[in-house]
């Protein structure tokens, strides 16, 4: 299939799952490392209640607090940024 075709299909909604060959697909930014991290237990204990509340593993809330932690930081960082910027003229 030509891209343009491609590019129309994908435009008008079309199901184009079947013209990618998704084994070879990759997610930017997304490639893993392994990192040992050590917490007190009663720590443990508090991501695993609300892990279970939440219904996932105590990896994936983990996760999930990192990246909201992170893309705060990330936000104020940015805001802060062009605060003092707007202040500057």
């Amino acid at each position: 299939m030509k891209a343009k075709t491609f590019d129309r299909k994908f435009d008008e909604a079309s199901n184009i799952t079947d013209s990618l060959d998704l084994a070879k697909a990759k997610r930017p930014l997304q490639e893993q490392r392994r990192v040992n991290v050590d917490f007190p237990t009663w720590m443990i204990e508090r991501l695993d209640k609300e892990a279970r509340r939440v219904g996932v593993t105590r990896q994936s809330i983990i996760k999930i607090w990192l990246s909201e932690r992170l893309e705060q930081a990330a936000y104020n960082k940015s805001f802060n940024t062009d605060a003092s910027d707007a202040g500057a003229g």
